[in-house]
């Protein structure tokens, strides 16, 4: 039995509004929202999940809506807590540091702890909801080591391209993933908003 998964990056927000689980949405992440519902409203969407920061929950609030559907929120679906101070260029030591799952910064947690707390979330909702359209409000790296965690070729460079938001549909045999589809296209969502 096939259960789809709808991962949704989170729309733009501002790195200096609020703390890492209240910050909103720049206007352009507004913006982006509505694009998000749009690509996705058609799609047949049974259940709506999210990360408990703000910025994940703002980004498929559109979708909810519009479909009558509720937003359930699992705290170990939230982005990886990156160290306790701020770090200067964390970016780039996130990046230096990708494959060495066990490396945190004081404080923080690793690559491993945030995949397998996520993972525990992710198989759980294959088998509760096996058959199941799901789409989950996420963030980019933990977005990435999920997907990772099924398929290893999902990494830095997967990451890296990533976009502000960002939509990808995996399908899923139980806990098997079969297929990775690209919905987000900037171009594709300025010509279907413009009809």
């Amino acid at each position: 039995m096939k259960t789809i998964v709808y991962m949704v990056r989170h729309a733009e927000s501002p790195y200096d509004e609020g703390t890492e689980r209240t910050r909103g949405l720049t206007t352009k992440g507004k913006g982006d929202v509505e694009k998000v519902t749009e690509i996705l409203k058609e799609e047949g969407i049974d259940i709506i999940i999210s990360s408990p920061y703000n910025r994940a929950i703002l980004s498929i609030e559109g979708l909810a809506q519009n479909l009558g559907l509720d937003i359930e929120t699992f705290e170990d679906l939230r982005e990886r807590h990156f160290a306790e101070e701020i770090i200067e260029n964390l970016m780039s030591v996130i990046r230096e540091k990708f494959y060495d799952f066990d490396y945190f910064l004081p404080g923080g947690e690793s690559n491993s702890d945030c995949q397998n707390r996520s993972i525990s979330v992710i198989k759980n909702i294959l088998k509760e909801h096996s058959g199941k359209k799901i789409a989950i409000g996420t963030h980019g790296l933990v977005m990435t080591l999920m997907i990772n965690y099924f398929d290893s070729s999902y990494g830095l460079d997967f990451l890296n391209q990533l976009k502000k938001p960002d939509i990808y549909k995996l399908s899923f045999e139980n806990l098997e993933l079969k297929e990775v589809i690209r919905l987000w296209n900037e171009d594709l969502v300025t010509d279907t908003l413009a009809k």
